[in-house]
């Protein structure tokens, strides 16, 4: 979490425990739904067969990861607790590559729809299971440069002793000048503007599609369109997290109470939400995921056949 190591004694402790757990709560909840939701996609052999879906669990994991690294970063900083670099370095690797993953594999999952809809002869072709898989790898490796460049600079300007000094866990313990920050915005800019124009792009030509289409070509145009619209919702929520810091820094000059809730709506609002809610209603908004989903809670009966 920025700015982790800002001493919290001005606030009220009370207030500040309170929130806390209320994001304790919050966080666990996402959490469960996230999970729930990886079961399901087990359910079927459909699901771990078909780009769409193995792009969608891969978010989901991608999501459970970035939880429980950003609590755990959150939890060492609300108990003021000290821990060695080198461990604080595996917490960084972990929450910065996986809070990428989500956004850059919500691009992919438009790209997909796009696929299907403007291109329908070759989706069969370009979607297939090895490409599923071939895309997982490349949105892990594309979601890893960010944190390779902030890592590259540190480690050719740290000496390796430092990795065995202890301070409180943040991101910027590994960035020891200014332009080091500004060139990591500048990447997570990059990022946003790149995926941006990718997810408008689809949404326009999948629209095209629609204008045309007719019966049921025309509900299932729709449906990607509305597909690509969540996509970029939450990819816009999932973003907005980036700008996070120059709002908590311009809180911080304030208050220092305000710049604490602020933080932690950021967290609340622009980090779980986006990771709780918009996973459900894809998954909600699936016909086939939805009867799997409702398969896996109740007893519910599938053309006269009752499944527990």
């Amino acid at each position: 979490m920025a700015n982790s190591s800002l001493v919290i004694s001005n606030v009220s402790v009370k207030r500040f425990a309170d929130t806390v757990i209320l994001s304790e709560i919050f966080a666990g909840v996402c959490f469960c739904i996230n999970l729930l939701l990886i079961i399901t996609f087990f359910q079927k052999d459909t699901f771990y067969t078909n780009m769409r879906y193995i792009l969608f669990a891969n978010t989901l994991l991608s999501d459970c990861v970035n939880l429980i690294m950003t609590n755990l970063a959150l939890m060492l900083a609300f108990f003021r607790v000290t821990i060695q670099v080198r461990s604080c370095l595996i917490i960084v690797i972990f929450s910065s590559v996986y809070n990428f993953v989500t956004p850059v594999t919500l691009t992919a999952m438009a790209l997909e729809r796009y696929v299907a809809i403007c291109m329908p002869l070759r989706h069969a072709e370009l979607c297939t299971l090895l490409r599923a898989l071939q895309s997982v790898l490349i949105v892990h490796c594309i979601s890893c440069v960010p944190c390779l460049v902030t890592l590259t600079i540190y480690f050719i300007s740290a000496s390796f002793s430092y990795l065995k000094e202890n301070a409180l866990c943040s991101v910027e313990v590994f960035i020891f000048y200014k332009w080091q920050g500004h060139l990591r915005s500048a990447l997570s800019q990059f990022y946003f503007l790149v995926m941006s124009i990718i997810i408008t792009f689809s949404y326009i030509q999948i629209m095209k599609v629609a204008k045309v289409a007719s019966g049921e070509n025309k509900e299932s145009t729709q449906k990607g369109l509305r597909t690509v619209l969540l996509h970029g919702l939450q990819l816009l929520l999932c973003l907005i997290q980036l700008w996070s810091p120059l709002i908590e820094s311009a809180a911080l000059l304030i208050d220092y109470e305000f710049f604490v809730t602020i933080r932690f709506l950021d967290y609340i609002f622009f980090n779980l939400a986006p990771r709780c809610l918009c996973p459900l209603i894809y998954g909600l908004r699936d016909k086939n995921f939805n009867l799997a989903l409702k398969q896996l809670l109740f007893c519910y009966q599938f053309k006269d056949k009752v499944i527990c």
